[in-house]
């Protein structure tokens, strides 16, 4: 199913603060959900701050190259290391895919990869301010976000797909065998965004819509109505939905292809063109090898559709 991104934009601008319900609740602790109280807020000025801190470092801080890198001896990749499985806590060290990802790119330089646990709020902030040299957290593409921060291409996905009953899963492998069935959300979520476009595509395709939309709280109330059987299907991202499944072994499926392709970027400062440049040369590298694929199957039980190029926005 392909819709354009246009259309689409105000999904990917709230999957950013998805990382809630069972991700808030179970795998993040509190750090994400008490920002995500304040996110319309904090994000505008996250997005501002760099164009002040531009302005007050340009002559102070050089841009960021491999050989200045490969001069250091390690690279510094800002994280909030509170998101299962991108980068989460292990006792005292970070570890999760993002980690084990960044170690396979930097290899050729043979340097360090030092993981910079950094509040979500100021990331973008502190990446200009010279705390590290690139942004590694899942950070989703957007309009706003692309007209201040320099990024490389997809490393994982980020679009909403379907939890259904594993016993459903021979049965459900689609938006079009939702027809006359019911459709959970969360409240305010991207699944509620997209609920009319999706019921839409539904008409168009089989002339049937869904039977219902239920509304609920939170995701893991939307769960529960899914395992109990008052729903027939549960919109989230697909890294949050792969955690789920993870959690409760043969309980779930995943249904792909629901929702418009949205995927997150490494992010850097602007004028880093060169490192951008290295980051799409060994992304494209590890897709060939298939070594990031092995990644994905490893954190996430899934392999990603990826991009070769960074979404546009008009």
């Amino acid at each position: 199913m392909a819709y354009n991104l246009k259309d689409w934009c105000v999904v990917s601008l709230q999957q950013q603060t998805e990382r809630e319900s069972v991700m808030g609740l179970k795998h993040l602790g509190g750090t994400r959900s008490k920002f995500q109280k304040t996110s319309a807020t904090t994000d505008a000025l996250a997005l501002a701050v760099p164009s002040v801190v531009t302005v007050l470092t340009k002559n102070a801080m050089a841009a960021t190259s491999v050989e200045s890198i490969k001069k250091a001896g390690v690279v510094r990749v800002g994280c909030e290391a509170a998101y299962r499985p991108f980068t989460f806590r292990e006792g005292n060290k970070i570890v999760g895919y993002d980690v084990e990802l960044a170690s396979l790119l930097f290899a050729p330089l043979g340097v360090k990869v030092e993981m910079v646990d950094t509040a979500w709020a100021g990331v973008i902030p502190a990446l200009y301010a010279g705390n590290f040299d690139l942004i590694m957290t899942s950070l989703t593409y957007t309009k706003e976000r692309v007209e201040k921060v320099g990024y490389a291409i997809p490393y994982t996905e980020a679009t909403q797909e379907m939890l259904v009953r594993a016993s459903d899963a021979e049965t459900i492998k689609g938006l079009n065998e939702m027809a006359n069935k019911i459709l959970g959300v969360k409240l305010g979520s991207a699944g509620d965004t997209m609920k009319t476009k999706l019921q839409e595509a539904l008409k168009s395709a089989t002339g049937k819509g869904f039977a219902e939309v239920k509304t609920y709280d939170d995701h893991p109330a939307a769960y529960l109505a899914l395992a109990q059987g008052s729903v027939d299907g549960v919109i989230n991202s697909l890294a949050t939905l792969t955690q789920v499944v993870k959690d409760a072994p043969g309980k779930y499926a995943i249904v792909r292809n629901i929702g418009p392709r949205n995927w997150a970027g490494i992010g850097t400062r602007k004028e880093d063109a060169e490192i951008i440049s290295f980051l799409n040369e060994r992304i494209a590298a590890l897709k060939a090898s298939g070594e990031i694929y092995a990644l994905q199957e490893k954190w996430f039980g899934v392999r990603m559709q990826l991009a070769d190029k960074v979404p546009t926005f008009s």
